[in-house]
């Protein structure tokens, strides 16, 4: 195997370990044992815990970023927040357990590797969103008074813990109906 391989198995061990049982309590050692690897590979390849916990906040957020900014890509402004929020759901759909690690982890606390994820989500994942608000303002399909900065986080996070609570809650029902009760709350909301 080789070491990209590595570093993933050990990435979708530690977030499964993590989203089950909180940072502090997952050790080197069931990382290492979950990712089939032995606890040396752990250190060699990150050289600690936490060094591995902020290559996974990096590839996690880094992964969501950019699967948020090929959706928005050369797409009208009201048809990118629309694909946007659909990228989200999907990726959150697909990568449930890394969503219920930032918000279990990531947002806990403001130091250290904490207050990394945050800037890292507000910098790379929200600024997409925070973009194609700015577009849709400037083409006058939103209102002219949006904070768009602060409407990024909302969407944001509104889409993360609706498709947390519908993965969790209601894993039958069809992603599109989600997709689409959230495109009216906004369509409701930011162009009114």
């Amino acid at each position: 195997m080789g070491r990209a391989a590595t570093r993933e198995r050990l990435f979708a061990a530690a977030i499964e370990l993590i989203a089950e049982h909180g940072f502090a309590a997952t050790t080197v050692d069931q990382i290492a044992e979950r990712a089939g690897v032995a606890k040396g590979t752990v250190y060699y390849n990150f050289g600690s815990k936490a060094g591995l916990f902020t290559a996974l906040l990096d590839y996690g957020i880094g992964r969501l970023a950019a699967t948020l900014a090929q959706a928005a890509e050369g797409r009208e402004p009201l048809a990118a927040l629309e694909a946007l929020v659909g990228a989200e759901l999907a990726f959150i759909g697909e990568h449930e357990s890394f969503a219920r690690l930032l918000i279990a982890e990531a947002w806990r606390s403001g130091g250290g590797d904490w207050h990394r994820a945050a800037v890292l989500i507000r910098e790379r994942a929200m600024a997409v969103i925070d973009d194609a608000l700015r577009a849709a303002v400037a083409a006058g399909d939103l209102r002219a008074d949006l904070d768009t900065e602060t409407a990024a986080a909302a969407v944001f996070g509104m889409v993360i813990t609706v498709a947390l609570q519908w993965r969790t809650l209601q894993p039958g029902r069809p992603l599109d109906e989600v997709h689409q009760t959230l495109m009216d709350l906004l369509r409701g909301r930011l162009a009114g």
